[in-house]
This record gives C-alpha cells, structure tokens and sequence, in this order.
C-alpha cells in the first residue's frame, strides 16, 4: 500500500509540473498555436484512454477483493447478523451492478461519441418516457431495500426480556475501558449512578439497593451460545459507542441515558477459531508475524507472541486519547462453561463486604 500511495504522490507531482510549464509558456506568449482547440487525434487517444481507464478500474476491483478478502468480517456469529448479512449483499450486489453498466456506459460513449470535426452534435431536448423509466426504477428499487431494512432493523431491534431466559448485561463504558455487569439470580440489575462510584464501586452500583447484591462485575465478557443476551449500556463520562463487529452489532453509550441492544450467539470462539477462515487468516497473521519477530530477534528485543483468534468489544466513537485500546475481550462458551464461570465470580455484595472488612 506504501509503494502505491508512493506512485499516486510521484504522478501527481509530474501532472503538477507539467501543467505549470503550460502556465510558463502561456505567460510567455511565444511560439504557442493560436488555438487549443483540441484535434481529432487528441479526439482519438482521449476516447482510447477512456476505454482503457475503464479497464484498469475493475481490473484493479478485482484485485481489491481477492488480495484484501483477508480484512472481511467471516461468518456471522450471532442469530440476527444472518438477515443482517442477507440485506448487506443484497444492497452491494445491487450497488456493484449498477456500478458495472453505468461506468461502462459512460466510458464508452466518451469513446464513441468523441469529438470529430466531420460530425455534428444532435441537439436532444428531452424524451419524458425514458425520464420516467430511470427515475421510477431507481425509487422502486430503493423503496424496496428502505422497507426491507426497516423490517430486518425491527426484528433486531425487538428486545422483550420477559422472552425466554436471556443473560441480562451492563455494559458500562469510561476512558478507556469497559466494564461489564451481570443480573444475579434475580434476573435484573440493581440501580446505578456515577454519583455512587467509590473504592472498588468502580461503576457507581447503588449499594442500598437490594437488586445489587447478586450482580456480577467483571472485566471479561463471557457469553453463553444459543441463548439470548439483553446488553444495557451506560456511559461514565462522553460518547462511546459499543462495537461488536463479529456478531454484527453496534450501539450507541451515551452519557445519562441507558441504551439497549441484544443477540444470540451462535458460534462459540473455539468454533470460529476453526472455521476455514479464521484459520487461514491466523495462519497470515503468525507468518507477517513471524517475519517481525526475526527483525526484532536481530534487534535484542523479545519476538512477537503467535496471534490466537478472540472476540472483542470495541469503541467506535472517537471518545480521546487511547480510544484506539479501548477493548475488552469476548468469550463465547457452551451454557455449562458459562454456568462454572460466573459462579466463581464475586458478587458485588461480596466485593463491598470484603472491602468493608479491610
């Protein structure tokens, strides 16, 4: 990408120069044509250009899509993020079509319709029927993809915690980090506010309240698969946004309002680690790695560590400094693994009680 950023840098200063050794001519008003009309042979190569140009464009998209395929999301890891794939190819299938005819149109009828000093322009006022055709299909088109996605958007958005058993979450953001908090056996989370944060009250967790005491707060999030989980989210300070990519989910955490999203997730990390694509990536990744790790040797530093594939929440919103660390790590598991975990974790009643003792 370097070398061709550099190439784009070293053409555009030799169109510069060029284009100011014609201002210097101009100036100087001796031995310049009388005219710049353009010829029929700067006609000719013009259109040719247009035509290879057109060529060059989708040989290049091509290209794009096989050498970077690696930097696509895989497979969908969540219930919902199957529709959610669905409407996305449909809308870049629709887009790379109309793309394809109406590039290749104009390219060439800039060939075929070139200037020649033999042929004249035919003066085209207007045909209302072929207005009506490219304007109606476009809006039904359109109207189509609007409505369908109005549809999939409330299908996600359709979160009903009386619904089954989902796992009930808090999503708690700050600079730079995210914390996450669990529904106890109650099965809903106590009352929290910022004014409350203290000590190890990282969070502000209302401690009279006794919804609190069974929560769980921990610094990894663990999720079961197949079953539903209702994230609720809180902001201590700007805007952040939640950002799961994997499971095709994103919402907004907005200081002084709780935000909501839910899924399911389907496929646990150690699936995803084996599915054909992830594989192959890792295996990319360990070899840029490696390369790395021998400069580094050569250097006397440690040598990078083999990448292993994992979930990750992230923060989509440029929210300051080290935004760009601001994660936290997702683990997907089978219920019983998920079960064994959050019993050994602290409830926040024992968390403030140990706290107390101290």
């Amino acid at each position: 990408m370097t070398v061709f950023l550099t190439i784009i840098v070293i053409a555009l200063f030799g169109i510069t120069i060029w284009q100011m050794s014609k201002i210097v001519n101009l100036s100087q008003g001796v031995g310049i044509p009388d005219s710049q009309i353009a010829n029929d042979e700067d006609n000719n190569m013009q259109g040719k250009i247009m035509l290879a140009f057109v060529a060059f464009l989708y040989v290049l998209m091509g290209y794009c899509f096989i050498q970077y395929r690696s930097y696509f999301l895989p497979e969908t890891a969540s219930e919902h993020g199957i529709e959610y794939d669905r409407l996305m190819m449909i809308s870049v299938v629709l887009i790379m079509i109309v793309q394809l005819i109406t590039q290749v149109l104009l390219h060439f009828f800039a060939y075929k319709y070139r200037g020649n000093k033999d042929r004249k322009a035919l003066f085209y006022a207007d045909n209302d029927k072929l207005e009506f055709i490219w304007t109606i299909i476009p809006v039904i088109v359109l109207a189509g993809l609007i409505i369908y996605g109005l549809f999939t958007w409330t299908d996600i958005m359709n979160i009903d915690e009386n619904e089954g058993d989902p796992v009930i979450v808090e999503l708690y953001a700050k600079q730079f980090a995210w914390e996450a908090r669990y529904a106890g056996k109650d099965s809903e989370l106590g009352k929290a506010n910022v004014r409350f944060i203290q000590g190890v009250n990282t969070i502000g967790v209302d401690a009279s309240d006794p919804y609190a005491m069974d929560d769980v707060i921990a610094n990894e999030l663990h999720l079961p698969v197949g079953r539903k989980v209702i994230f609720k989210m809180r902001s201590q300070d700007v805007l952040h946004s939640a950002y799961m990519p994997h499971f095709r989910a994103q919402m907004n955490v907005v200081p002084g309002m709780i935000t909501e999203f839910a899924y399911t997730p389907i496929l646990t990390t150690e699936e995803m680690r084996q599915s054909d694509y992830m594989v192959e990536k890792v295996q990319t990744i360990n070899e840029i790695r490696k390369e790395k790790s021998k400069e580094l040797v050569a250097k006397g530093d440690e040598p990078l560590e083999p990448y292993t594939f994992d979930y990750y929440l992230l923060c989509n919103k440029i929210c300051g400094a080290s935004h760009y660390n601001m994660q936290m790590k997702i683990v997907v598991e089978s219920e019983e693994d998920y079960n064994a975990w959050l019993k050994k974790q602290k409830t926040f009643k024992e968390v403030i009680s140990a706290q107390a003792a101290n």
